[in-house]
């Protein structure tokens, strides 16, 4: 058997084994009896060797594109549904067929660090870091780096506010009505009805 043959074999294996390991995990502990468990299988596009997601994170049924890099996502972080994480890109100075397998083959990384919320229907795209505890918006369209400790949203993505970190959070600060973080709103502060506090 050729190396070639052999390295074929071996990746099947792995995407049969990755395909149990999924129909067998099903629905989440606390997933509904009505869940479709699909909304827990992510989509893994490219050698799933390049995937690195950590045992305490929850990705639910994100598409990760590893065509041109590796993608990494931390400790308990945690993602909405239908979240595109994509390190894949094509050269646009080509043409025709040319332009469909002009793929670079890595550089393109993608870490999302410890903490990070990335909420439904957003789409990463590599290079990128989002830092710890960083939370990015539904729908939102990242194309660079993420501060830790910062709330971004919009196409493209922007930053709407930071997030006190938990050695900076002084309990005297606190709105009652929007807790430690306050209200995000699409980048305008939570207006106060008239002749409230």
């Amino acid at each position: 058997m050729s190396l070639r043959d052999r390295v074929v074999r071996g990746v099947g294996e792995l995407a049969g084994a990755l395909r149990r390991a999924a129909s067998a995990v099903g629905r989440p502990a606390g997933a509904r009896a009505t869940e479709d468990p699909a909304l827990f299988r992510p989509l893994v596009y490219g050698d799933p060797a390049r995937l690195h997601i950590a045992a305490t994170a929850v990705v639910n049924n994100a598409l990760f594109n590893l065509s041109s890099g590796e993608i990494t996502v931390g400790e308990y972080a945690f993602f909405g549904h239908n979240v595109s994480v994509l390190t894949g890109t094509h050269d646009w100075t080509t043409f025709g067929a040319e332009r469909q397998v002009a793929v670079p083959k890595s550089g393109r990384d993608v870490v999302i660090e410890e903490g990070v919320w990335v909420s439904s229907h957003a789409i990463v795209v590599a290079p990128c870091r989002i830092g710890a505890h960083a939370v990015v918006g539904v729908g939102s369209l990242v194309l660079r780096d993420v501060e830790p400790y910062t709330v971004v949203a919009g196409n493209p993505a922007r930053v709407l506010r930071t997030i006190p970190r938990p050695d900076e959070a002084e309990a005297g600060n606190v709105d009652q009505d929007t807790g430690a973080a306050g209200a995000v709103t699409a980048g305008r502060p939570r207006q106060r009805p008239t002749g409230e506090g």
